[in-house]
């Protein structure tokens, strides 16, 4: 599929600002790093919250942190007039979800799983609030694949009758504003997405770097 998000991203909050329209979105959120530019760019154009579901991060220190870190970004960033959902911490879930995927390398199908995981678990939120649109920040990342969080996110928008907004938000320097961002507001960054895995990886490539 050859889908230009970012263009059909803009296309669409262009068409909803010449309409005069401000519709509720449920923005999946991984993290304040990423959610700080993903926040600033939908604010003008849509009635946000957020939603931190994030079993795959672990332990649970870890997961906490993150979401400490983004409830301050909001508070200071928005005054609080963003609010934030953040469903129990159950890494059973995660878990049970890449079961048998946990030696592929990261952004296989181990990442497709979780990928998909947290993005149903929004879609459903979003369509039991009564919120019809929905997207993730994650595509903010380099590291995370825009197009296949497009295809999962659609599909499992149909399912519960919620709109899964086109996005690649690293996209226009998107991955560059949320490193000023996050200088800016002092946001804790980290350099794996939160899994064991992941982090397993990170540590690898450090070493890799030292070692060299």
């Amino acid at each position: 599929m050859c889908v230009d998000l970012s263009r059909t991203c803009d296309l669409t909050l262009r068409t909803l600002s010449a309409e005069g329209k401000r519709p509720k979105l449920l923005l999946h959120a991984c993290c304040a790093p990423c959610s700080s530019y993903v926040t600033e760019y939908l604010d003008p154009f849509f009635d946000l919250t957020l939603f931190f579901y994030n079993p795959n991060i672990s332990p649970d220190k870890e997961f906490l942190k993150r979401y400490s870190e983004l409830e301050r970004f909001i508070f200071e960033r928005f005054d609080g007039r963003i609010s934030i959902i953040c469903p129990p911490w159950d890494k059973q879930e995660y878990l049970s979800a890449v079961r048998g995927f946990e030696d592929i390398p990261e952004g296989g199908e181990r990442c497709m799983r979780c990928y998909a995981l947290r993005l149903e678990a929004t879609a459903k939120s979003a369509a039991e609030l009564e919120i019809p649109y929905y997207c993730t920040t994650l595509s903010v990342s380099p590291y995370k694949n825009a197009l296949a969080l497009y295809e999962i996110g659609s599909e499992i928008g149909d399912k519960y009758g919620v709109k899964y907004l086109p996005s690649d938000f690293k996209k226009k320097d998107g991955y560059k504003r949320s490193i000023e961002l996050s200088r800016e507001y002092g946001l804790y960054r980290q350099d794996f997405c939160g899994c064991p895995y992941s982090e397993t990886e990170a540590k690898k490539r450090r070493e890799g770097k030292l070692s060299g």
